[in-house]
Parts: C-alpha cells; sequence; structure tokens
C-alpha cells in the first residue's frame, strides 16, 4: 500500500480539517487536548477507510486496503509492531489508552466491503452502512469521552449525518419511516459525549439538499452544543 501521501504524525488534525470539516469541527468542543487527539485519530482511521472503495481501480485492489488496515489493527492489538503509518500509530495509541473494542474497529473496516460493489444500495443497506461506519465512530468517539453510556445516541446522530451526507451527494433520500427512529434515538445525547455526534446536526439541511457555509456550520453545531439538540 502506497503512503507517500501520508501526513507527518502530527498533522492528522490538519488532515482531518481537511477532508472530513464537519466532524472536525464537533471535535472542537471537546476541552481536553488527549481526548480531542483521540477522537481526531479515530476520524483519519474512518477516512482512510473510506478512501479504500474511492481510489482503488477494482475491487480486489480495495480489498487490499482493506485487509491492510485488518493488519493494523492485529498488530495494534498485540500481534506485532505497528506499521509507521501515521494513523495507524495514532490509533493504536488511542486502543491502548483507551482499550477500545476490537470488534467495533472491524465493523467499520467490514462495512466497507459493500461499497466495493458497483451496485447502488437500498434503502436498508444505506441505513445499515450509515451506522456501522460513522455511526461506529460515534460509539467509540462516545466511549472515549462518556465511557459509553451514552454510545446509542451518539451512533444515531453519527449515521444521521452519514444518511446526509450520502442525500448532499446526490442519492435518493430514505423514507421518513427508516430514519424517524434514528432521529428519536439521537435526541438527548448527554453533556460529555456531545461532541460524538455534534455534526448529526447538518443532516436536516443535508437532507435538502443544502451545505451550509464553513461559518454556517460552525454556527449550527455550537447551537447544538448550546441547546443540547441534535
Amino acid at each position: 500500500m502506497d503512503e507517500d501521501d501520508s501526513p507527518p504524525a502530527d498533522d492528522l488534525d490538519a488532515l482531518v480539517a481537511r477532508v472530513d470539516p464537519d466532524r472536525w469541527l464537533s471535535s472542537r468542543l471537546i476541552a481536553e487536548p488527549q481526548a480531542r487527539a483521540d477522537v481526531i485519530a479515530l476520524y483519519a482511521y474512518d477516512h482512510e477507510l473510506a478512501r479504500a472503495p474511492r481510489v482503488a481501480s477494482n475491487a480486489l485492489l480495495g480489498e487490499i486496503r482493506l485487509a491492510w488496515w485488518r493488519e493494523v489493527l492485529d498488530e495494534a492489538y498485540g500481534a506485532g509492531p505497528v506499521r509507521r503509518h501515521p494513523t495507524a500509530v495514532a490509533l493504536a495509541g488511542v486502543i491502548a489508552r483507551r482499550g477500545l473494542p476490537k470488534g467495533l474497529l472491524e465493523t467499520m473496516i467490514d462495512a466497507r466491503y459493500r461499497q466495493l460493489d458497483p451496485e447502488p444500495l437500498d434503502g436498508a443497506e444505506a441505513l445499515l452502512l450509515a451506522r456501522e461506519t460513522a455511526g461506529t465512530a460515534a460509539r467509540l468517539a462516545a466511549l472515549i469521552l462518556a465511557g459509553g453510556e451514552e454510545g446509542d445516541r451518539a451512533e444515531a446522530a453519527g449515521a444521521l449525518w452519514a444518511l446526509g451526507r450520502r442525500r448532499l451527494s446526490g442519492e435518493p433520500p430514505l423514507p421518513a419511516a427508516m430514519t424517524a427512529p434514528l432521529r428519536s434515538q439521537a435526541k438527548g445525547l448527554g453533556v460529555a459525549a456531545f461532541p460524538a455526534g455534534a455534526h448529526g446536526v447538518l443532516a436536516r439541511a443535508y437532507g435538502r439538499g443544502q451545505e451550509p457555509s464553513p461559518m454556517g456550520k460552525r454556527w449550527r453545531i455550537t447551537l447544538a452544543a448550546l441547546t443540547g439538540r441534535i
């Protein structure tokens, strides 16, 4: 796997700010520097997994990229030294500090295999993909920030955001009956875990096919944090 375009190890924050500004803005709500850096490492990991279907010229190469990250997890959980990739090294540090469940990180890998299939996702598949990618990342972020008690609510908020981004890219919206449970579940996300799902507030605008300006996104996320409402 070619890693020539990898950022320096101390530059993951800048990478996420560039490629994932929504969740980067949510991470600004985290006051404690180490916790913020740990959440940023999760988002960098999710970004690397999301790249596999996009940059691979065929499904086999995509599978190789995803297998590479599965090997990173094996290394981080004790199978050997972690390869010198900035995101891999940062993620291994988070795993050691926070005791993240390996199964959830593997779920994020497994979900991306469906995107290697050129067939369009149906509604149920899109919902599952949202839950198992951005939703699982939000669940893990909540585990870092609040010990996991808010995992279900954070996952729902993260999935809403992912479905909104899907709609913004031109995909058809899911029926309201499929997304309503997520909206209900995301309500009441606690203060400590709120940064894990604050970006979910952008899903409403995205669902209308609108993308707020950077300042508009910042305002919406800040207002969500002040009111505690996604």
